[in-house]
């Protein structure tokens, strides 16, 4: 099992003979459930010697099944990142329930939520849910279209913002 990209506020360990998640836990004062939440895809009865995972430099580190990790930065509010990410602060604190939403803390990382507005594409377009590392130019690449087109289509989502599970609409025509 090798994963791909780091989830932000963690550092890469490479699984040696002997280990556990308790006993990796107390080496790098974390939590199992931290490290089992970093790293959705382990199975953390069977660890592999030479598996990578990541390890959380946060004691709580938020669960978060579509890996739409945030980080904390200077002047942000729960308001203000529910807003950026066009969901509900209620749902923004139901995803993070161990943070203080009025004492944040920069370099914190805490989940976006996946919004699930209903999406009906216009006539001449086609649904399409972002995929991990997906970007406004890949996906445009992808189906022959501008990033121009794209964005046109696709007027409330911040494209420098995309979350797994989001729908998209792609012009066809």
């Amino acid at each position: 099992m090798e994963l791909q990209q780091a989830p932000p506020n963690t550092e890469a360990y490479q699984i040696k003979a002997g280990d556990t998640l308790y006993s990796l836990a107390q080496r790098f004062n974390t939590t199992v459930s931290a490290i089992i939440s970093a790293n959705p895809e382990i199975d953390p009865d069977n660890l592999q010697v030479g598996d990578k995972i990541f390890i959380p430099l946060q004691k709580e580190y938020p669960s978060c099944p579509e890996g739409n990790y945030y980080t904390i930065k200077a002047g942000d509010s729960f308001y203000a990142i529910a807003d950026r990410f066009n969901i509900s602060v209620d749902d923004l604190q139901e995803a993070n329930p161990y943070v203080e939403p009025n004492n944040l803390k920069v370099g914190e990382v805490i989940c976006i939520p996946l919004a699930t507005p209903p999406v009906e594409c216009p006539q001449g377009s086609i649904l399409y849910i972002v995929k991990k590392g997906d970007t406004f130019y890949s996906i445009a690449k992808k189906y022959k279209i501008s990033v121009a087109e794209l964005r046109d289509a696709n007027p409330r989502i911040n494209p420098d913002e995309l979350l797994i599970g989001q729908k998209i609409c792609i012009p066809v025509d």
